[in-house]
């Protein structure tokens, strides 16, 4: 077998068995197929969350980095993607306050919502204006924002997120019912500071006119 096929031959490998086999044999060729499978994403994720091209791919580096001591301590019983988020999540948090405490960044807002994203479900069917939204989302701290994202837009599952918080199923439900409630009554207020804003703008224009 030449040295093309024996690299095909690792990438068949599940994400779990390369874990497996890096970690009993040490050898950089499962590993690099991990890195392969996920550095992308990795950056990607963590430059949605500190908006620097730079500092996302000093981001990426530490976590896989990190990576390489952790694996020791993966749980073949768990999903790797859902591990790797994790790990992922935490050190972009960690880093955002480190940021935050060296006055790098003005707000602790790391996400943006996307305008093509339905965000519907999370007000029950209201019409939500994306404008609007955005600045609710400032009000809500960095975990909240975290959870919202990772069931509404990254789609994860009630276990996932509990794996990724360490906390159980239950409690991931109770920070989502009141992170979505806080973010709703924000937004609500917002609503109708912009309605009591424009009624005066209104009557200012009126009075000059």
């Amino acid at each position: 077998m030449n040295k093309a096929s024996k690299f095909q031959a690792v990438k068949s490998h599940t994400d779990e068995e390369l874990v497996s086999l890096f970690v009993q044999s040490q050898q950089n060729k499962y590993f690099e197929v991990l890195y392969e499978r996920y550095s992308d994403k990795v950056f990607q994720k963590c430059l949605s969350f500190v908006k620097d091209t730079a500092k996302a791919e000093d981001l990426t580096h530490d976590i896989f980095l990190k990576l390489i001591f952790k694996l020791g301590t993966f749980k073949q019983d768990a999903k790797f993607s859902t591990w790797l988020y994790s790990i992922t999540y935490n050190q972009c948090m960690d880093q955002l306050r480190t940021y935050k405490k060296r006055g790098e960044v003005t707000s602790d807002e790391p996400i943006e919502v996307q305008d093509d994203v339905d965000l519907d479900t999370i007000f029950d069917g209201e019409d939500v204006q994306v404008k609007n939204l955005k600045l609710a989302m400032s009000h809500l701290t960095v975990d909240e924002k975290g959870i919202l994202f990772m069931k509404y837009m990254d789609d994860m599952s009630i276990k996932d997120i509990a794996t990724v918080f360490d906390i159980t199923e239950s409690a991931v439900k109770m920070r989502l019912l009141r992170s979505r409630e806080k973010l709703r009554k924000k937004y609500l207020e917002t609503i109708v500071f912009l309605g009591v804003l424009a009624v005066k703008l209104i009557e200012i224009i009126r009075a000059i006119v």
